[in-house]
């Protein structure tokens, strides 16, 4: 294995609406991520994942894409966007930009042209079928595939009577990835980035390149199957890529990562990924995202169960990414960690669980400091496109707003996406005016600014993780030594063994609110880390571990 710099990198997502506003009107810009750029530095960032800044409609946020090759007004200009990256690289930063490859916005100039006629020549750009008619003589949808979004996959074209692919929203028209011209535009545009100075790529929804036969799904359909197979992981999505690398990524040292969503196994994921496929360097999976109890508490079995998975099965045959959440998953620490007495231990425990293991970790804007989900209560309180068109079908089943919001608010993207929360003044010092989106009430007692003065913060607890990875006698050993998961039947504890030349580190980590016993027979060298500050381990063969409880050592 060849060592590259993405392997020591410590990655941070940005969501740019949501990050930091410069010019007061309530929306996060690329200038403010340029002014937080030394905070990241401090915090021992060296690689940004920026989300879509391209011009867009904004019906999802920006991966509704309308011109690759632009900044929208929104975030700023072409320039600001130079400007940052420069600012990025004096830093050592490297910048990754979101690439939306599966699909485009509908007011695209391709898609505005492809819709005039069947024989425009951007027609094809797009995936287009007819309709059919059900047994009751009423038109039907090509193929009863669901939407992720909540609906069919298909809408309707009126202006050619026609049906175009849509497997999110109903503005976001898939590509027709079998079209050679269509793949040409999409590496021209793609090394036109890279020639700007982009280090690399987070590849969205790359899974879904390619799209089965349009027959029916046998699943069940009430009415469309969420039979996601019919387009995730097919075997044809890898000609295209390999074709990408060839054409964009070949001669290239950038950093690449693909989206492949939860369905994909270790084996999968290897085809994008493996050191030998020439597609991607990583690819993210989400299995790990929905590890819950029915009471909703962790299921903690299942989540070291995923990670070994991961852990051992891609070891020297590619290369994972670490991350808890992203711009689409609710906050961790409301997710798998305590909001309440234990915020501070939890928030450190799930960083000392996650980012001790090989990879490379992708921090996401305000899990630094334990941001939480927001506390929506009406439908109302929602942005997410997702969630507002998954309503509709609710009602059909029954559900009242209320049950339906407290059905979905605890899993909506929208939590991610509350301004980030930098100080205690108005709007936690987002921005000075009025802010796109709720800001989360505690603000006033969750922000960087509290936290830089605290020496045993969240903030400062991660400082310490991300120095203990890129600097210092541990950093070979996690960032390339081997993994092995010990204390497997604990329902309460992960645990696990990093080796690297002969020397170990033993992870401990308590996913619990309460005192669990361990029993190790290992002979403790040296505590390298701690979330708790009087921790004192004197026999590893009879230690208590307190609620949250998380050590690093070292051992012979």
């Amino acid at each position: 294995m060849e060592r590259k710099w993405w392997m020591e990198a410590i990655g941070y997502q940005i969501y740019p609406k949501s990050f930091n506003d410069t010019n007061g009107d309530g929306i996060g810009d690329i200038k403010g991520v340029t002014e937080k750029l030394d905070y990241l530095n401090n915090l021992g960032i060296n690689m940004v994942w920026l989300c879509p800044f391209y011009k867009s409609p904004m019906d999802d946020n920006g991966y509704d894409v309308s011109d690759y090759y632009d900044v929208d007004p929104m975030f700023g200009n072409l320039d600001e966007l130079k400007e940052l990256i420069s600012e990025a690289h004096k830093r050592g930063i490297k910048i990754v930009a979101d690439l939306v490859l599966n699909h485009t916005s509908d007011e695209h100039e391709w898609f505005v042209e492809a819709r005039k006629s069947k024989d425009n020549k951007y027609r094809d750009y797009y995936i287009w079928a007819d309709g059919r008619i059900d047994e009751k003589g009423n038109e039907i949808e090509p193929t009863n595939w669901a939407s992720f979004f909540g609906g069919s996959c298909w809408k309707k074209d009126e202006q050619t009577g026609q049906y175009f692919m849509k497997i999110f929203s109903n503005k976001m028209p898939d590509l027709n990835w079998k079209n050679e011209a269509l793949r040409k535009e999409m590496y021209k545009m793609a090394n036109w980035w890279l020639d700007l100075g982009i280090d690399g790529f987070r590849v969205d929804a790359v899974a879904h390149l390619s799209k089965s036969e349009f027959v029916d799904s046998e699943m069940k359909a009430n009415p469309y199957a969420c039979d996601w197979g019919k387009f995730s992981n097919l075997p044809k999505a890898h000609d295209y890529l390999q074709e990408f690398y060839k054409e964009v990524l070949k001669d290239r040292d950038v950093m690449t990562v693909g989206e492949v969503g939860g369905g994909a196994t270790c084996m999968d994921a290897l085809k994008y990924s493996g050191y030998d496929q020439n597609e991607f360097n990583m690819v993210f999976n989400f299995d790990h995202n929905w590890s819950h109890n029915e009471d909703g508490t962790t299921n903690v079995k299942n989540l070291k169960e995923i990670f070994n998975k991961w852990q051992t099965g891609t070891f020297g045959k590619g290369w994972n990414p670490l991350y808890w959440l992203n711009h689409d998953h609710p906050r961790v620490l409301s997710h798998y960690g305590n909001t309440g007495e234990y915020r501070n231990e939890s928030a450190k425990m799930l960083a000392t669980a996650l980012y001790f293991m090989w990879g490379t970790p992708f921090i996401y804007n305000g899990e630094e400091i334990g941001m939480t989900n927001y506390p929506f209560e009406t439908l109302e309180d929602f942005n997410d496109v997702a969630i507002k068109n998954q309503y509709e079908y609710a009602k059909k089943e029954g559900l009242s707003e209320r049950e339906y919001v407290k059905k979905v608010k605890n899993g909506s993207r929208d939590n991610a996406r509350t301004p980030m929360q930098w100080s205690n003044k108005l709007n936690a010092g987002f921005t000075d005016g009025e802010p796109w989106f709720h800001v989360n009430p505690n603000y006033k007692t969750v922000n960087v600014e509290s936290q830089l003065k605290d020496p045993n913060s969240i903030l400062n607890y991660y400082k310490q993780v991300t120095h203990l990875r890129r600097h210092g006698d541990y950093k070979n050993i996690i960032v390339y030594g081997s993994y092995r998961l010990i204390d497997r039947k604990n329902k309460f504890v992960y645990s696990y063994i990093r080796e690297y030349n002969k020397k170990k580190l033993l992870v401990i980590t308590n996913f619990t609110d309460k005192l669990v016993k361990v029993s190790y027979k290992y002979q403790m060298v040296k505590k390298v880390l701690s979330n708790y500050n009087n921790a004192k381990i004197e026999d590893l063969r009879n230690h208590i571990l307190r609620p949250y409880e998380a050590l690093v050592l070292e051992i012979k």
